[in-house]
């Protein structure tokens, strides 16, 4: 069966008790493609990602994964997902090489294809070297890391990130986002919860923004990013005497008649409306014949948009209460 989506959902509903979880969410994922699922604590993303993975039955709506129904067509889903959960899931008392070949003994792959295939991703995660060693041993990124090989160690055609760099330090973070990049590219579909908003920008082809078990965007960044409105014109005068007057021309772009802010010293910046105050700026700052080292237009960060969007700033915590109210 094909599709051009690898993940639809229609009209997702589930409750924990008296805790609505899912209020009709609809997703949509193209294939080999990489769609990010942001919101709050509690805001229904873990929920999402354990129907979409076959773990919980919805009480209403549809879903699809790899064009396979994840209620009726269950075990056809399975065979054709990987799943890294919020918190790493590896058997400590097992080596690292003894963990990937666990699970392709699960997924019934061959002696000498299991061990080509986890000697293959001991490599590529960079844990060859610690591969026979007990995975209690390893250190929390190794053990993030080891996670991940273990959910493609089936060639999955959909993979599912639930939080996967959470609890990380910012270099395991971007050596993550590297595989994650790298895996799409050979043509794996990814749907990645986050509750680091930069991890969505850096990696998301798509968005989707969760609140209150209810869908309130979903867009490319740069599109959500224009829902906050002006961009910032940033500025940084040649010589520091410019200061003045860089200021002056500046105040004249500025959109509604906001005040210039100095970002640090000598970087100076104001909200305008587009890009034609960003030509206006130029031939001014042209006319006057005063030199700039930079001069950037930039959008609203994804920080802006989902205050914007949430009224609320994202938070970095766990999800687990909502499986904890089950």
């Amino acid at each position: 069966m094909t599709t051009e989506l690898a993940v639809e959902a229609t009209g997702l509903e589930k409750a924990f008790k008296k805790t609505r979880a899912l209020r009709g969410v609809d997703l949509a994922m193209p294939r080999g493609t990489v769609l990010g699922v942001l919101g709050p604590n509690g805001a229904g993303k873990t929920t999402a990602v354990r129907i979409l993975a076959t773990l919980l039955r919805a009480d209403a709506g549809t879903a699809q994964v790899a064009g396979f129904d994840v209620a009726t067509q269950s075990a056809e889903v399975r065979t054709r997902i990987g799943l890294t959960g919020q918190y790493a899931s590896v058997d400590e008392g097992l080596t690292g090489r003894e963990n990937l070949l666990m699970i392709a003994q699960l997924l019934n792959m061959t002696g000498q294809g299991s061990k080509a295939r986890a000697a293959e991703l001991l490599e590529w995660f960079d844990l060859a070297d610690a591969a026979d060693r007990p995975a209690r041993t390893y250190s929390g990124g190794m053990r993030r890391r080891l996670d991940l090989a273990a959910s493609l160690i089936g060639h999955p055609e959909v993979v599912f990130l639930d939080e996967p760099t959470t609890g990380l330090d910012p270099a395991k973070r971007e050596d993550m986002w590297d595989v994650v990049r790298a895996i799409v590219a050979r043509g794996t579909s990814v749907l990645l919860t986050t509750q680091y908003l930069e991890e969505a920008d850096a990696l998301a082809d798509d968005i989707v923004v969760i609140n209150h078990g209810e869908v309130i965007a979903h867009d490319t960044a740069d599109n959500l990013k224009r829902v906050v409105g002006s961009q910032t014109l940033r500025v940084r005068p040649s010589d520091l005497a410019d200061a003045g007057a860089a200021q002056a021309i500046l105040a004249g772009v500025a959109a509604g008649g906001a005040a210039v802010d100095e970002v640090r010293t000598g970087v100076f910046s104001v909200p305008v409306d587009g890009d034609a105050q960003l030509e206006q700026a130029i031939g001014q700052f042209r006319a006057q014949g005063i030199g700039v080292t930079e001069m950037s237009l930039q959008l609203p960060s994804l920080d802006e948009v989902f205050f914007t969007l949430t009224g609320e700033r994202q938070r970095e915590t766990s999800e687990a209460s909502e499986e904890d109210a089950a």
